[in-house]
């Protein structure tokens, strides 16, 4: 294994590889002095852990293209976390968020396990241990991998039946996202062999919610929403659904959860943005992109305002190895996504059969006038979805090189009171820990 090795924290911070880290805030009061209230001389009550799904340095530089300007958490990076698993170099979604939500490392497809199967506290249930009222929220099913870590252990990541009702068990107070079929019982076409999760959870007081609306009038500090049969729609997508944001998400988590005086631990994954990377969707990967700085963005207002609460964010792992550049040219065409209005599986799913109208419907969702050459690509592609995400990336200078995950370091972002700890090289087992003292709760 290897070691790990502390970065120089240098006053005027250090850049590594194109991130500037130091230890320092880039807020400041009205007097122009540095915002020390965001560097640890505050009391840490409540922990909001976003994690950005697959994400890493090439996507947050190309995001901050995208958008015009840096995301919403650029300002706080700290420093870089090691993701490599029990058993691997380049670890999956499970094992990394075994990591992240225990501080043990596992073996990639195991939850909330050590590799001999051993169960492991998270620090959600420390957390709930310490009379803290604790949350789940994502844009996958709510029982996929990085969400199931925090409150279930399961040998296989795709036990999502087992995981579901873990979270009961386990106390979560919010749940969040999609994943529907999870909670019901196979009488009711649900997954569940006999469970009706969702009934005993209104039984046990939780308040039950299915949309946007709904979402947005809850009351109880113990909230279920699930929006989605399976996956909820990606952000390009969303608009033609009822289905609430991730900052919609985020927001009603956080005023459910501050109904307990004790504080809350809150987990709140960007899922998409790894399933993005792996289909090689450059405009889904941006757009959902934008959905998870935008929930940053509400949690940082919150920690602002709240003084006592510690935002801390950080990809599990890269996916798809994202280029900033392509195709051997020293140039970025990212604007291209602006105009992107679907994914590459639902523009693949408006072809007709001969693919014939491969330029309208990339004329229609991406306002991409095809090429002889590129029409050649999708129609003879065995994977079509596929050959209109390379054209779109091949548009936009976006390059990729895996369809899975890469073993590449990730930053780490920090605001808050003790959001110092934070910094230099960590390792992704440090950040639980981190969090656990910064709370002053035992883990």
């Amino acid at each position: 294994m290897l070691k790990k090795t502390a970065l120089l924290a240098l006053s005027g911070g250090l850049v590594l590889s194109g991130i500037a880290i130091g230890t320092q805030d880039s807020e400041t009061t009205a007097s122009g002095k540095p915002d020390w209230a965001g560097q640890g001389n505050g009391k840490v009550h409540n922990v909001i852990y976003m994690i950005p799904d697959g994400y890493n340095a090439s996507y947050a530089t190309n995001y901050r293209w995208f958008k015009g300007e840096e995301s919403s958490f650029d300002p706080y990076v700290k420093g870089l976390m090691q993701t490599y698993s029990a058993d691997t170099e380049v670890t999956d979604s499970a094992a990394a968020g075994t990591a992240m939500a225990t501080g043990v490392k596992t073996n990639n497809g195991m939850v909330g396990v050590t590799p001999d199967g051993e169960q492991v506290d998270s620090i959600l249930d420390a957390a709930e241990e310490a009379g803290k009222s604790t949350g789940l929220v994502a844009t996958s099913t709510i029982t996929h991998a990085t969400p199931a870590v925090f409150g279930s252990s399961v040998e296989s990541r795709g036990d999502q039946a087992l995981i579901a009702p873990q979270y009961f068990d386990n106390g979560v107070d919010v749940i969040l996202g999609g994943g529907r079929d999870y909670f019901l019982p196979e009488s009711e076409d649900g997954k569940q062999p006999e469970l009706n999760l969702v009934e005993s959870a209104q039984q046990d007081g939780y308040e039950y919610v299915t949309d946007l609306d709904e979402l947005t009038s809850a009351k109880s500090g113990k909230l279920l929403g699930l929006f989605a049969d399976d996956a909820m729609a990606p952000e390009l997508e969303r608009g033609k659904t009822d289905q609430p944001s991730l900052a919609d998400m985020t927001g009603a988590a956080l005023d459910a959860l501050e109904q307990d005086k004790d504080g809350f631990f809150l987990m709140v994954e960007g899922s998409q943005i790894d399933w993005a990377g792996h289909a090689h969707d450059a405009a889904w990967a941006m757009n959902d992109t934008k959905a998870f700085d935008e929930a940053v963005a509400a949690a940082i207002e919150y920690a602002k305002k709240d003084k006592n609460t510690l935002v801390v964010v950080a990809g599990d792992h890269e996916t798809g190895g994202m280029s900033v550049g392509s195709n051997g040219e020293y140039d970025l065409n990212i604007d291209v996504l602006h105009d992107v209005k679907a994914t590459g599986d639902t523009m693949a799913a408006e072809l007709n059969e001969d693919r014939s109208n491969a330029g309208e419907v990339l004329k229609e969702y991406a306002n991409i006038e095809l090429t002889e050459e590129e029409a050649a690509v999708i129609t003879e592609a065995d994977d079509v979805a596929s050959a209109i995400n390379e054209v779109i990336s091949d548009r936009a200078l976006v390059g990729w090189t895996t369809s899975a995950h890469t073993g590449t370091d990730v930053p780490v972002y920090a605001y808050g009171a003790k959001s110092h700890k934070f910094s230099g090289l960590l390792d992704n087992t440090d950040l639980p820990k981190l969090m656990g003292e910064a709370m002053k709760i035992e883990f």
